[in-house]
């Protein structure tokens, strides 16, 4: 089972997603409630800057900076910015939420896990720090907690970034085997944010293993009619409309998948007319 990996044009592939999943909207989760006034409901003034310590300050902008080296895929150098936050303030919940991530990406999962239970220490009950724990968990077919993680997250009345644990969610449950289930949460991940290419692609993959063939063509074609398409979405969408009957929509997709990707998997798949593969 495969989901849009690195959401970067034109070579996207699809694999895990852990950058879409997991830092997607990662400082604007908690950026204007400071970790010990989380939870407090009776805080009536907003937080600005000059309520910021000046560690605090420091840390964030380390914060910052290590977020950026992730994504480039300058691991160690993100580490290292995480452990400058956590010296000038060791009490930031972000910091020890993104070395988690980071521990992730290095595949050092028990690390991972005792940052993201470190980050909940300080700020309970957080939903961005629960989704990537239950990402984590969902690595390593820990699925019933996994799920529950999500669910708590999703049960936040304020958290902004469901559409992204509702995917994660769905994509879980794929792997745990509750197809049903996985259906309902990436139909909401999809409403949420109809134009993510790893709800979309994964949406209609399932829909097609399910034989709801017409379905499947409505989610695949939207997603092989934006920029995000590649070799796997074309080559979903071939054989879709294989299913479908229709020749001219296969041959259309196939024209660009042999033009596109000519040295793809997918494309060789093609031409050995492997529609069942």
């Amino acid at each position: 089972m495969s989901a849009f990996g690195s959401l970067s044009k034109p070579g996207l592939r699809l694999l895990w997603p852990l950058m879409a999943l997991l830092c997607a909207g990662f400082l604007a989760g908690c950026a204007n409630v400071p970790d010990s006034a989380q939870g407090s409901a009776s805080r009536a003034d907003l937080v600005t800057d000059s309520d910021e310590t000046s560690g605090r300050k420091r840390a964030r902008i380390r914060v910052e900076l290590a977020v950026g080296y992730l994504e480039q895929g300058k691991t160690n150098i993100a580490l290292d910015e995480v452990k400058l936050a956590l010296a000038a303030d060791p009490e930031f919940a972000d910091a020890y939420s993104l070395r988690g991530l980071i521990y992730m990406r290095l595949n050092e999962l028990s690390l991972a896990q005792e940052s993201f239970m470190k980050a909940l220490a300080v700020r309970p009950r957080d939903p961005n720090i629960l989704h990537n724990l239950g990402w984590l968990k969902c690595q390593q077919a820990r699925y019933p907690e996994a799920l529950a993680d999500f669910s708590m997250a999703l049960a936040n009345p304020g958290y902004g970034e469901r559409a992204k644990t509702h995917m994660a969610q769905g994509l879980c449950q794929i792997r745990a085997g509750q197809r049903r289930e996985a259906e309902q949460s990436l139909l909401k991940a999809y409403e949420f944010d109809a134009a993510n290419p790893v709800t979309g692609y994964n949406l209609a993959n399932l829909l097609f293993q399910n034989a709801e063939f017409a379905r499947a063509q409505f989610y695949i074609r939207r997603l092989n009619n934006s920029d995000w398409a590649n070799a796997e979405s074309l080559w979903l969408g071939i054989k879709v409309e294989n299913k479908m009957a229709d020749r001219v929509a296969l041959l259309q997709l196939a024209t660009q998948l042999e033009r596109r990707f000519p040295q793809s998997k997918e494309a060789s798949a093609y031409r050995r007319g492997a529609f069942d593969e």
